[in-house]
Formats: structure tokens, sequence, C-alpha cells
């Protein structure tokens, strides 16, 4: 099983900036790395996903966040922008080990811990 690590979450003001990392045990090339967050008393929302060959986003990210992925580090980077209170939430990275487009949370194999992002107005 891949295990996950993630890191750079944190307090921000609104209009700030973040970038969350992913970092992988490994075989990072083949997999694809989706991006959740969870807000208290909602569920599981997708924010973004990219494999090797596509990268897709939710509607709500309307060109702020962008991802990126170093295969040679195997990790994954979730770069968010133009942060506004509605964005804070636990942030995940998860990997599917299967292709194809992925946009729900039981269509993934493991699990980072989860980074709280916090963005104050």
């Amino acid at each position: 099983q891949v295990q996950l690590v993630e890191s750079g979450g944190g307090k921000v003001q609104a209009g700030g900036s973040l970038r969350l990392s992913c970092a992988t045990s490994g075989g990072f090339g083949s997999l694809v790395m989706g991006w959740f967050r969870q807000a208290p008393g909602k569920e599981r929302e997708f924010v973004a996903a990219t494999s090797w060959i596509s990268t897709y986003y939710a509607d709500f990210v309307q060109g702020r966040f962008s991802v990126s992925r170093d295969n040679a580090k195997n990790t994954g980077y979730l770069h968010m922008n133009s942060l506004s209170p509605e964005d804070t939430a636990v942030y995940y990275c998860a990997v599917a080990l299967s292709p194809g487009r992925k946009t729900k949370p039981n269509e993934y194999d493991s699990w980072g811990q989860g980074t709280q992002v916090t963005v104050s107005s």
C-alpha cells in the first residue's frame, strides 16, 4: 500500500496563498493523485487530480488552484492562490492505483493524514 505524508497547511489571510505537498512512498509516476477537502459538517469534496496524462479541477477552483507533480521526488503539490474563508477545510491527498478520471473519494486507494488550511477574513 502506498503511504502518503502531507505538509504545508496553515493559516493565511484572505487573498493569500499556500502550497500543500504530498510525499508518496513510491511508484508515483503511474498513480493518479487527487486532492480533496472537508470542512466541518460537510462531506469530503473533490478539489483536483492529476495523472501522467491529464489534470482536472472542481468547478469552484476557478483558476485559483493548480496541481503539479515531481515524479523524481515522488511528490505532488497543490498550489492555492486567492484563498477565501470558504476554502477553510482539512485538505487531503490521495492516490489511485488504477488509471482513469477519478473525482470520488471511494475511487482512491490510499490517503494522507490531512492538513488544516484556515483562511481568515
